[in-house]
Parts: C-alpha cells; sequence; structure tokens
C-alpha cells in the first residue's frame, strides 16, 4: 500500500481489538476515525477521536458506505458478534455488510483490513465462523485490495469475552475452576494484531490472508494458569476440573440470559470455539513478515499487571452474583409485603393510618419492589434499575424516619438492613458500566 495512506476509517472502534487499533494507529500518526453505534459509548473509550455513528445492519447497500468512507485511504474492521441477539444479525454483520463494504472500497480504490477469527471458514463448526468465513471470501472476490487477519485468543491490557473469562476464573479464591482444560490454544498479543494492520497499512504485509497465532499450542488450563499468574493471585490449592458434560448446560442457560440482554462469555459458541480449539497455521505470516507472534508468556510480561487488574477480575467475578442477589432481594421483599399485607399495613396504622391507606402504600410499594427486583434482570434496564433501588430505599428511609422513627431503635434493625441494600445496588451500577 502507498505510503500516503493515512486517513483510516476503523469500524467497531470502541470494541476490544477495535480501540487498540485506533490507538494504535495514531501513535504511529494515522488520521484515524471510528465506526460504531454508540457515539456515548465512543466518546468514553476514544476520546477525542473523531467517529462516525453507524450500524453494521443498516449498511447492506453500496450507497449506504458512500457518505461513510468519504476522505478515508483504507478500513479496518473490527467489528463483530459472537452470537444472534436478533434474527440474521450475524449473517448480516460478518457477510452482508462486508460484502457491501469490500465492493464500495473496490469501487473508490480503498484497501480493507478484516480483522476475522482462526478456524473461519465455511466448514467451521458454529456460525460465528461460518459468517465471519463467508464475509472473508467475499470481501477477497470484491476487487478491493484486502487483507484478512485471523487472530488466536487475544490477550490485551483490557478484556472483553473470552479474555474477561480467564481473568474471572483466575480470580477465584483457593480453587482453580477448570472446564474443557485440554481444548487447545494458540494466542496473540494485541500489540503483535495492531502491528499486523500497521504493516498491512505501510506495505510491509502483502496482501492475502494470515492467521495470526504463537508457534506453540497450549491447553486451555495452561492459559488459565498462565493468567492466574500474571494477575499476581497465589497459586490454587485445588484445580477443579469439571467433566465434560458440564459445559453444554451452563451454555444453555448462558444463552437464556442472552435473550434478557446478557452477552456472557459462556454461551454456546463461546463453548463450542473452545471445544473446537482456538488455533491456527503461523507459518504464512512468518513467511511474509520474517517474524513470529509473541508467545504467551512474553506477552504477559510486556503488560503491566497490578491492583487495578486484580480488582477489575474480583470484580466481574462478582457481578454476575450482585445481580442475582438484589433481584432476590428485591423479589422477596415485595413478596413477602403482599404475603403478611395485614401485619405490614398495621405498622402504618398503629401510626393512625386508615386501612385502606396502609394496605394501598403496602401493595404499591410491595409491587414497585418486584418491578425492581424484575427489571435488573433485564441487561438494558439493569443499570436503571440499580439507580431505582437506590432511590426506592433513600424513599423509604425518609418516609420511615417521619412516620414511625421508633423502628431505627427496633432490635431487629429493618431500617440499618436496608442500607447494605442500598450500597449494593449503587456498586452494582458501577459494575454493570460496559468498557
Amino acid at each position: 500500500m502507498a505510503e500516503n495512506t493515512r486517513r483510516v476509517l476503523v469500524l467497531g472502534a470502541y470494541g476490544f481489538i477495535g480501540a487498540e487499533v485506533v490507538r494504535a494507529l495514531r501513535t504511529a500518526g494515522y488520521e484515524a476515525a471510528g465506526l460504531g453505534r454508540s457515539a456515548a459509548q465512543a466518546a468514553r473509550v476514544l476520546p477525542g477521536v473523531p467517529f462516525v455513528q453507524g450500524d453494521l445492519l443498516q449498511l447492506l447497500r453500496p450507497e449506504d458506505w458512500t457518505p461513510l468512507l468519504q476522505g478515508a485511504d483504507a478500513v479496518v474492521n473490527c467489528a463483530g458478534v459472537l452470537q444472534d441477539m436478533a434474527p440474521g444479525e450475524l449473517e448480516a454483520v460478518h457477510h452482508t455488510a462486508i460484502a457491501v463494504l469490500g465492493a464500495a472500497c473496490a469501487e473508490r480504490g480503498i484497501a480493507v483490513v478484516q480483522i476475522s477469527a482462526a478456524g473461519a471458514g465455511p466448514d467451521a463448526g458454529t456460525e460465528f465462523m461460518r459468517s465471519k468465513g463467508r464475509g472473508d471470501a467475499a470481501l477477497r472476490a470484491s476487487g478491493a485490495a484486502a487483507w484478512i487477519l485471523k487472530p488466536g485468543l487475544v490477550i490485551g491490557q483490557g478484556a472483553y469475552g473470552g479474555t474477561r473469562l480467564l481473568r474471572m476464573l483466575a480470580a477465584v479464591p483457593l480453587v482453580q475452576p477448570v472446564a474443557l482444560a485440554d481444548a487447545p490454544v494458540q494466542c496473540i498479543g494485541m500489540a503483535d494484531l495492531a502491528e499486523a494492520v500497521a504493516a498491512a497499512l505501510q506495505g510491509g504485509l502483502p496482501q492475502g490472508t494470515y492467521d495470526l497465532v504463537e508457534e506453540q499450542v497450549h491447553t486451555l488450563e495452561e492459559v488459565l494458569a498462565e493468567t492466574r499468574k500474571w494477575l499476581g493471585f497465589a497459586p490454587p490449592r485445588i484445580v477443579l476440573r469439571f467433566p465434560g458434560w458440564l459445559p453444554p448446560p451452563l451454555a444453555a442457560c448462558a444463552d437464556a440470559l442472552g435473550r434478557l440482554g446478557w452477552r456472557s462469555p459462556l454461551r454456546s459458541t463461546a463453548i463450542a470455539e473452545i471445544q473446537s480449539g482456538v488455533c491456527g497455521d503461523p507459518a504464512p505470516y512468518r513467511a511474509a513478515t520474517g517474524r513470529e507472534v509473541a508467545p504467551l508468556n512474553t506477552v504477559y510480561q510486556s503488560l503491566p499487571s497490578g491492583r487495578a487488574q486484580r480488582l477489575d477480575a474480583r470484580m466481574a467475578l462478582l457481578m454476575p452474583v450482585a445481580v442475582a442477589v438484589l433481584s432476590l432481594f428485591w423479589l422477596a421483599s415485595g413478596l413477602i409485603g403482599l404475603w403478611q399485607m395485614d401485619a405490614a399495613a398495621k405498622v402504618l396504622t398503629d401510626e393512625g393510618w386508615s386501612g385502606l391507606l396502609a394496605q394501598a402504600s403496602v401493595g404499591f410499594w410491595s409491587f414497585a419492589d418486584i418491578a425492581l427486583g424484575l427489571a435488573i434482570l433485564w441487561r438494558p434496564w439493569a443499570v436503571r434499575a440499580c439507580l431505582g433501588m437506590a432511590a426506592v430505599s433513600l424513599i423509604y428511609l425518609a418516609a420511615a424516619t417521619a412516620v414511625t422513627p421508633q423502628m431505627w431503635a427496633d432490635p431487629l434493625g429493618p431500617l440499618v438492613k436496608v442500607l447494605p441494600g442500598l450500597l449494593l445496588a449503587l456498586i452494582t451500577h458501577q459494575l454493570l458500566q460496559e468498557r
């Protein structure tokens, strides 16, 4: 590629890979801009970086890309979804939109660097990999200058998806749980992936398809042990290897949560990919560049690790527990209020309220508790549900202080016990913030 190729549009710019690619390109002197669905999220992840709002689910015709490609010399596609959240999402994001992008770029002489995945192809075992493979094939057939980069398990300073799951498992104290312990895995550091993108843009990598993986093949258990060591957690006293029949029901539960908007790294596609192995052939990239991808231990040695990384891993492990506890607490509170309505209303009638008004108040707030307990289970509402829980807790405390102040001295502490729930809701609100 010509040396004056400086203006690069990065798709999926605020994602795990996309954000690091944008930063690396801008450090190297490129005018890198991002494209994605959320301008607010892009501003948090990549402050000061030019951003274009766009959704690959809606960029399905060549003319849809015309305004987005104005002034671009190259496009780097880092966008992707693991599993359909809506029918046809994988096909649209991985194949249809990319085929149209390739045609639009070929017409304008714009080069495309595609971040695919090791193992992607028509005969792969999951629709994720097959749809990725169809997009790769469409780019190769488009006539655009194209590089297909197929990384293994990407290890970076941040964590998302598979790398997030590794850190969560590594954070389990005393024991080390692991399923599919013998699954083969080859990794690549984020720096090497960004270097391969830059090599394509700079003309240092011939057009073609390249697996970006280290030379050595590890087992998943070895990768997990290396991750735990890097984080600085104490070695486990026991390695708990789960039987092979356990991952499928766990994946089924994660898929069910996916229908509620939760993008768990334990969904069936992720489990299937681990079972089939995350592997590739490093030889073509080595032959084209004269370089090898850094091995896993070298990658971890190059990444800073300290209290922040350990805290992040622990909080990621605790987040689903916190959501479950809050949901159960608020559901139980509401249901018990309805079940024991007469006893709860008596607290108010003893203060002079009419029986009808007291029961109406108990019923209203019991249903409010139930609504909040259900709302936190729906991912798009979960963050606001936490704030709702905090607000309702404060209303309870203020109203009880005004109407029944003696409850602060109750030996069972009904008001005092509201405070830990309030604090947990605020903490969970922060844990639910993405990227």
